[in-house]
């Protein structure tokens, strides 16, 4: 559908590929490029949300991956519906750090990795992308190793399967149509709802799923370092950093403005219903489903998640979750490698875009398809370390996750960057403690990782509360400290910026802004991210010699 509108000249972008300009083909509708008109009906406001429709449900839908999967498995199935709560805490964090990301793609048409180079520096920038090259092509692995188990279940032949999935993944994005691939995107994300008829196949008790959802208990255990591991798990696989960079500069190429961000805000709040949704159902019927049986407490992979539902709650379950986990990783594999690829042709100033073909965007192009296919190689071939491979996505996550979000916390407040976009001070408390306790986890879930004998109750419960002392006092000291500055700040602002409206404020080019200028507490953020990135990789040195030494003994 598209919508007769009045429009008005552009101005000037800071758009680093052209492409990333014109009218917005979504899924479900289009509206063309400097539409201005008002929504002053809910027919025009209902057609305008279906338009913008995509890139809160994509990159929700991708969270809930192969790896997912496993994570929420893994809980139902030893813990039962006890730790649901943990979801319902993420509700708030997920919103936060994804709204901040939309904000961004859709005032400065650049992308996240691009921003990070042009306002921290190359070192900063170099590290983002290397770390995120990294762990997303590890994670990419684990999205094949997803569909491999599936593929197992079903009884289907496991190269053919493989090379045929990988190869709908890569041709999603080959047709130079943005609107193909989101609508390729789209039958994913609702083939995501095979999940709903397992639950009700399964018919957890929904009165103690509400409860656990909402009052949060610690499992009886004799082993709380597997308890909190498992916490910190459903929180990683969650929250993870490829999400920012993917929604971002998915927003960018879908040409999303300032105009529209309030529809976006309504497409993410719709995909993070589904992936609660999604987490919650398999939390719940894989609880119901080995509750009382010998495999409770007993998990081993998705795989074994699928042959127990058929076990104890018929064929049609297995073989739903079955097809729902190729689903998943399917997304998962896509959204992933599309975010490397983004994020690679924002450094580079390169082509990088689906309305491209892809001899008009080699470079974009050929970064996308050497994950997917790495990956399935890598899957399919003897005696790979895959096992290895899955706990060097656990430990890079924990070191990027913090890191990725303190400098989304510090570009939202980058008044040259967002002009009257900028973060409000309460959201920036509330971002400053995601932040302390994401370091705080992640600095347990890489110890844990390299060192799994030596990370003991004591030593989980002294970092938790050290930690979050130390986060307390850090955060109210910044407080009290930068509040004058941050005031003192605004009052030298661009009034320009302070005062546009922002339904039409976008940035300019980026070689037009002025320097960065830090203030307390970002040179305190950038301090504490420095001081984590010491430990965090001090330790993964010491597990290198400590292995290497191991083997040459």
């Amino acid at each position: 559908m598209t919508m007769n509108v009045r429009i008005v000249p552009p101005g000037e972008a800071a758009v680093l590929d052209q492409a990333h300009l014109g009218d917005i083909h979504g899924a479900f509708g289009t509206i063309l490029h400097n539409d201005v008109a008002p929504r002053k009906t809910w027919k025009h406001r209902l057609t305008t949300l279906l338009a913008i429709l995509g890139p809160g449900l994509i990159v929700m839908a991708g969270d809930n991956d192969a790896g997912a999967f496993a994570t929420y498995g893994q809980a139902g199935q030893t813990y039962g519906t006890a730790l649901l709560w943990t979801m319902a805490l993420l509700i708030p964090v997920l919103y936060v750090n994804q709204e901040m990301v939309l904000r961004l793609g859709a005032v400065t048409g650049v992308g996240h990795a691009r921003l990070i180079f042009e306002r921290f520096g190359k070192f900063w920038g170099c590290f983002s992308i290397i770390d995120l090259f990294l762990l997303n092509a590890l994670t990419i692995v684990t999205e094949f190793i997803g569909i491999s188990l599936a593929l197992d279940y079903l009884g289907l032949n496991k190269p053919v399967g493989v090379v045929v999935t990988a190869g709908l993944v890569m041709a999603s994005v080959s047709t130079g149509s943005f609107r193909r691939f989101e609508r390729f995107s789209m039958a994913l994300v609702f083939g995501s709802l095979l999940l709903l008829p397992i639950y009700f196949i399964v018919h957890p008790p929904l009165a103690q799923v509400a409860h656990d959802l909402v009052v949060p208990t610690i499992p009886a255990t004799d082993k709380m370092s597997d308890l909190m591991l498992l916490v910190i798990g459903l929180v990683g696989t969650t929250v993870a950093p490829w999400q920012l960079f993917f929604q971002q500069s998915y927003v960018v190429d879908k040409r999303i403005t300032p105009r529209f961000i309030r529809y976006e805000r309504t497409d993410l709040w719709i995909g993070i219903a589904l992936v609660i949704v999604g987490a919650v159902a398999i939390m719940a019927f894989t609880a119901a489903a080995f509750a009382g049986q010998a495999e409770f407490g007993a998990f081993t992979d998705a795989g074994g998640i699928a042959a127990g539902l058929e076990k104890y709650a018929g064929k049609a379950a297995g073989v739903m979750f079955a097809i729902a986990l190729i689903d998943a990783a399917m997304i998962g594999a896509a959204a992933v490698s599309l975010a490397t690829a983004y994020a690679i042709g924002d450094t580079f100033s390169a082509r990088h875009s689906l309305h491209r073909g892809v001899t008009d965007a080699k470079g974009f192009y050929a970064v996308y398809f050497l994950l997917i296919a790495v990956a399935a190689a890598l899957v399919l071939t003897p005696g790979s370390p895959l096992g290895l491979l899955t706990e060097a996505v656990q430990t890079l996550a924990g070191v990027l996750l913090p890191s990725a979000t303190v400098f989304l916390l510090l570009l939202c407040n980058d008044r040259a960057v967002l002009g009257p976009w900028v973060n409000n001070r309460w959201l920036n408390y509330f971002t400053g403690a995601v932040i302390a306790a994401l370091v705080v986890l992640s600095v347990i879930l890489t110890a844990s990782v390299l060192f799994p004998d030596a990370t003991t109750t004591q030593v989980i419960l002294g970092l938790l509360g050290g930690g979050g002392a130390a986060a307390v006092l850090v955060a109210l000291a910044v407080m009290a400290l930068s509040r004058k500055g941050r005031d003192a700040a605004l009052d030298t602002a661009d009034e320009s910026a302070a005062h546009a409206d922002p339904a039409t404020w976008r940035m300019p080019p980026l070689h037009t802004l002025p320097p960065a200028k830090f203030g307390l507490a970002a040179q305190t953020w950038l301090g504490v991210l420095r001081l984590y990135l010491v430990v965090a990789g001090g330790l993964v040195l010491v597990r290198i010699v400590t292995l290497a030494i191991g083997q040459g003994g």
